[in-house]
Formats: C-alpha cells, sequence, structure tokens
C-alpha cells in the first residue's frame, strides 16, 4: 500500500526512515512511502532528493487514488481537519501523538474514521518500548510481590524542543509531548479505575506551556503511579522505579541497566546501625547481604515494526487496531483532568 506523509519535519522523516526499514522485512504487507506534503517548500525539495514525489498541496494527496493511507506528522493543531478530510477521501490514517488538543476534537477524528470505514491509528509508539515491556513483566509477574507503588520519569537538560512545541495554540508543552505516552504506558499497566490525581506543571524557561510536571495517580486498586518529565535536569534519577511488597526494582535508563532487589527474610536480625549524617539510625540502615537477592531485570524485547505491523494488517482486514478509541480518549481526558489540577492547585477526584 501507498503511503504519503503530510509533515515532513523530524518526526516525518523518522517515518520515512523506519517505513523503508519495515518494507525490507515485510514484503507480505508493505507500506511504501510514494511521497510526501509539506506546507515548507524546502522540505519538498529535501524529499524529492530522496526519490520522494512532493505533493503540491494536502488537497493532491487526498485526490490521487494510488494513495491508499496518509501519515499526518504535522504540529498537533492541524491534526484534526487533516484526519477529517483523509477520511473524507477515504484513505486509511496514521496520525502522530497527542491525537489532537482535545477530547473532545479526539471523538470528532474518530467519528470522521468510523463514518468513512477507514482505519485510522495513533501513533502510541511507546507501548512497545522495551523498558516499559520489561517493568509491566514486573508487574505482571509480581516479580517483587504485589506493586503498590511505580515512579516513571523521562528526564533531560535541553528545554522544551523545537519552534512550535513552545505555542500553547499549536498544542506545545512537555504534558501533550511526554505526558500522552507515559499516562499511556500507565493506563495499559493498571488494570484499574483512577480514584483521585494531582498534578504540578514546571516553567522554568519561562514558556507559555509546561517545560516538566509531576503527575501523581491514585488508583482503586490502591497503586500509587507518579510521572516525572523533566526538561532542566543535569543528573538523572531512575527511568523507573517500582516498589513491590517483596522487592524493589530499579531500570536506569532506556539501556535497561538496574535490577531487582528481593527480601529473602523479611525481619533481618543481623541488622545492625549506623552513623548517618550527625546522627543515628538502624531503621535506614542497609539490609544484610544474607537478607536478600539481588537479580536481573526480566528484560523484554519488542517484536519489530509491531506499530506498522498492525496497521498494514488492520488496513488488510486481517487484525483489529492494537491501539484503540476508548484508549486513546481516556488518555486524552486524564491529560486535561491533569492540566485543570496543575492550574487550580488541587486534587481531582474524577472515575477516569
Amino acid at each position: 500500500m501507498d503511503i504519503v506523509i503530510i509533515g515532513f519535519g523530524g518526526m516525518g522523516g523518522y517515518h520515512a526512515q523506519n517505513l523503508a526499514a519495515y518494507c525490507k522485512t515485510n514484503p507480505a504487507h508493505p507500506l511504501r512511502v510514494a511521497g510526501v506534503y509539506d506546507i515548507d517548500p524546502a522540505r519538498g525539495r529535501a524529499a524529492e532528493q530522496q526519490g520522494l514525489r512532493a505533493y503540491a498541496s494536502a488537497e493532491e494527496v487526498f485526490a490521487d487514488k494510488s494513495v491508499g493511507a496518509v501519515l499526518i506528522a504535522t504540529p498537533n493543531d492541524f491534526h484534526l481537519p487533516y484526519v477529517q478530510a483523509a477520511a473524507a477521501a477515504g484513505k486509511n490514517i496514521i496520525c502522530e501523538k497527542p491525537i489532537t488538543l482535545t477530547s473532545a476534537m479526539a471523538e470528532q477524528m474518530y467519528d470522521a474514521a468510523e463514518k468513512a470505514g477507514v482505519v485510522f491509528e495513533v501513533h502510541q509508539n511507546r507501548r512497545w518500548d522495551d523498558d516499559f515491556l520489561t517493568v509491566r513483566k514486573i508487574f505482571d509477574t509480581e516479580a517483587v510481590g504485589a506493586v503498590y507503588c511505580i515512579e516513571s520519569r523521562v528526564m533531560g537538560g535541553n528545554g522544551i524542543p523545537g519552534d512550535w512545541r513552545k505555542k500553547a495554540a499549536q498544542g506545545g508543552g512537555m504534558m501533550l509531548d511526554w505526558g500522552v505516552h507515559l499516562i499511556d504506558q500507565m493506563l495499559l499497566m493498571i488494570p484499574s479505575p483512577v480514584r483521585s490525581l494531582y498534578c504540578e506543571y514546571s516553567y522554568i524557561y519561562g514558556e507559555e506551556v509546561d517545560d516538566g510536571f509531576n503527575l501523581t495517580v491514585d488508583f482503586e486498586n490502591g497503586i500509587k503511579y507518579r510521572i516525572v518529565v523533566a526538561t532542566d535536569c543535569f543528573r538523572n534519577l531512575p527511568r523507573w522505579q517500582v516498589y513491590g511488597t517483596e522487592g524493589t526494582a530499579t531500570v536506569a535508563d532506556w539501556d535497561l541497566s538496574g535490577g531487582m532487589t528481593r527480601v529473602l527474610v523479611k525481619k533481618d536480625a543481623s541488622l545492625r546501625g549506623i552513623k548517618a549524617g550527625n546522627g543515628f539510625t538502624r531503621t535506614m540502615a542497609p539490609r544484610a547481604d544474607d537478607s536478600v537477592q539481588q537479580l536481573p531485570l526480566p528484560v523484554v524485547h519488542a517484536e519489530p515494526w509491531a506499530f506498522y505491523k498492525n496497521f498494514a494488517a488492520a488496513c488488510a482486514g486481517e487484525e483489529p487496531r492494537t491501539i484503540r478509541r476508548e484508549e486513546v480518549v481516556r488518555v486524552m481526558r486524564l491529560m486535561e483532568a491533569a492540566a485543570r489540577s496543575a492550574h487550580e492547585n488541587e486534587v481531582i477526584k474524577e472515575k477516569l
């Protein structure tokens, strides 16, 4: 199936490279990049230098009967009109995350796709991150006992990327950029409604949108989940910390460094106090080596090109879409609740 990329910036170029690699290993369901459209003529010329057709307009793309699908990788505020137009033209659609700016707009996009009978999938690709899949296995298998608290962090020191991501009208800010991924991971992992949440935004760089946030979510099943995103941090904390009734797991970074410590005996009979700062503690003293067990992480590797494979199979009518409407809309609604919490400085008590 021929696919055209609308928006040939950083993510558009990323998809072009990935789809070329995908096609080499998946000839049964190819997704051939036939061309691109970008409002910047320079990006069209760059596409032509790569052997791709540069369309003169989005309307030209939608009118081309040889095009079976479009991939929308524009700034976030353009997602809604492009999805509606593509659906009306009968094109299957991949849309970059976040799907759009609000949950109401997201519902309009799904309504348009369902009315047209086209496949519409949002690129929530971090469902297939190895670090997430590893933590999900720790959670599901109770590798450190019953998990009661999870901390998920993405931290860097490079500020808000790019230009339009600093503008509220275009859907900028780190909640929409990274929060959409990390909240999606959280809701996939925890099989429970949300009981309450509290969120703080940071504005260290003085932009009109958030450059980071700290979100704590309490689930009805008793699990607490904390998500931290920072763009002004120069010494990072672990990517993941998982607390269970029988141990603790740390995933230090995307390289899957870290490990698990599992308790062998709950009461350490040989516990000795230590000097701690200007005082003494037994409570916070390290456990004796023979009271705990050090274990490697149960690393899980994702299936290569899983997102593209599912989209192609869904277009062929062979599989249902992996990323479902209700999941995407639920993420948007939780982000909206987090924004209310941050702006009003209060705990939001809603069943989400």
